[in-house]
């Protein structure tokens, strides 16, 4: 047993799992890339006393960037289950918080616990978090994983894995989203209802699927009223706070700034709110604003924000049927994608001009 995590140990001489090349790297592969010995890269995987921070980091960056994960979460080593469920998430903000109301209350009742874990929190970095995570807890610690929003392709991994919000990359596990392109256009087409015609967008992550098809919903609905599409009025937000922030002031500060926005998130939007306060314009009066999720912030807002829901707690549910039909052996596809509907509040309203 290992004297930090209480888990079996792992042998110096066990391989690494995981062929995305067809190729199958050891140990030995593992060191020479990491320029250490084979007995150092042993305690790292083994959580080992007696080697330097710094050497840690580089392990687990050279085995994250590998993809690959220790025999013992990925080979027949593994005879018993744990019976818990893990739900990865980059943090636990109100997107994920959401999710997990749907998926803990679909657990209730069966044989499985559920662990939440965050994996965006250490040094390592944004992109590849949800490989690290189950590289530490696949197989050992969770049957089965819901990831949230993942950053990287996530194509092999020791233990079932459903997504929620999948990456734009085509080798991604099972997944649970809603109809992105159909919420945007609808978000979009409400303003233009409303009389805009000049409507920014503060994009979502680049590397998320569900943002490509939120900008694709905006453009195709301008389209459609006739809207020339205008490259300065749509701005990266990262579906995060600050990136949001930048996004609004460059929109605000254009010589001619949009009547109204339409955010790909919900904290985007907030971040819309809060800098048109800033400026003293009056929303709706001076600016609409419209976001994607419906988190429970939205409603709280001053004004209410005006928004597209997402079914949160049926996607969690959803997420933790599909993983649960995986670990009975059942054959499953990637359902349907869920609705997405209008929320209209009072962030909104006809453009002064109409």
């Amino acid at each position: 047993m290992t004297p930090q995590t209480g888990i079996p140990e792992i042998p110096a001489q066990q391989q690494l799992s995981g062929e995305p090349s067809g190729s199958r790297v050891t140990i030995n592969d593992v060191a020479r890339a990491a320029q250490v010995s084979v007995s150092t890269v042993s305690k790292v995987v083994n959580g080992r006393y007696g080697v330097a921070p710094a050497t840690i980091a580089k392990v687990h960056q050279v085995i994250s960037a590998l993809g690959y994960e220790t025999s013992l979460v990925a080979s027949s080593l593994r005879s018993t289950r744990t019976n818990i469920i893990g739900i990865l998430v980059a943090e636990f903000e109100p997107f994920s918080l959401g999710l997990l109301n749907g998926i803990s209350a679909t657990l209730r009742g069966t044989e499985y616990d559920l662990m939440a874990y965050a994996g965006n929190l250490s040094p390592d970095g944004h992109a590849g978090w949800e490989r690290r995570s189950l590289s530490r807890l696949g197989g050992t610690l969770i049957d089965g994983a819901i990831i949230v929003t993942p950053t990287v392709e996530v194509p092999h991994s020791s233990v079932p894995v459903v997504a929620i919000d999948p990456h734009t990359g085509p080798q991604m596990p099972l997944a649970i989203d809603v109809d992105n392109r159909a919420g945007a256009y609808t978000a979009t087409k409400h303003l233009l209802d409303l009389g805009h015609r000049r409507i920014g967008h503060i994009r979502g992550r680049a590397d998320l699927a569900s943002a490509h098809l939120r900008e694709q919903g905006y453009r195709q609905a301008l389209e459609e009223a006739g809207v020339e599409f205008d490259q300065q009025l749509a701005r990266d937000g990262d579906y995060q706070h600050d990136a949001a922030v930048q996004a609004a002031n460059d929109l605000l500060d254009l010589p001619e700034p949009p009547t109204a926005i339409f955010a790909a998130n919900d904290l985007s939007a907030l971040a819309a709110l809060e800098v048109a306060g800033e400026r003293g314009l009056q929303v709706p009066g001076d600016l609409s604003i419209i976001g994607f999720d419906d988190i429970p912030e939205a409603a709280q807002a001053t004004p209410p924000l005006s928004t597209v829901r997402q079914p949160l707690h049926e996607m969690g549910a959803q997420a933790v049927n599909m993983l649960l039909a995986l670990l009975s052996g059942e054959n499953v596809q990637s359902p349907d994608h869920l609705p997405a509907v209008l929320v209209p509040r009072e962030t909104t309203s006809r453009a002064r001009n109409c």
